[in-house]
């Protein structure tokens, strides 16, 4: 994809990130409360924050997202990147976005010193584990939460 361009997000790209925000949002069948996606918003324009967005763009046209968090981790000095949340939009799908997303998480993880990127997915996201399938490992941890 050429004319595919990813880059961070800027303060003037809110109008752009949030429909792909709210339609991941409803890929998943989960709503925030506003205040809490304008939280996010404001983290990813603060240089002091961990969590990080890239638009991923064409034809002057945000088509994808990626948001991730670098962390510590016991199992290393450096730190982790946790890719926490992805969308292509419907009609780019299946055309190299996605892959494009990740590998601009995987670059910019390595130029940063993070020693690994991991993420999790739906098991019923089988469009998506296909892809992952091919450009990372699948460890086989489950996961287990408690909201509190």
């Amino acid at each position: 994809m050429p004319d595919l361009h990813i880059r961070p997000v800027t303060a003037k790209d809110h109008d752009a990130w949030l429909p792909l925000w709210q339609a991941y949002l409803t890929f998943y069948k989960t709503t925030l409360a506003d205040a809490v996606s304008q939280s996010t918003w404001q983290r990813f324009l603060d240089n002091n924050e961990p969590t990080n967005a890239a638009l991923a763009w064409q034809d002057g046209k945000a088509v994808g997202m990626v948001h991730f968090i670098y962390h510590r981790s016991n199992w290393s000095i450096s730190n982790a990147c946790y890719l926490q949340d992805l969308l292509v939009v419907p009609e780019q799908r299946g055309t190299g976005v996605g892959r494009q997303l990740i590998e601009y998480v995987y670059a910019t993880a390595k130029r940063d010193g993070a020693d690994k990127v991991h993420w999790l997915t739906h098991e019923t996201n089988a469009t998506a584990i296909q892809l992952y399938e091919r450009i990372a490992e699948r460890p086989g941890y489950i996961q287990f939460r408690k909201p509190l």
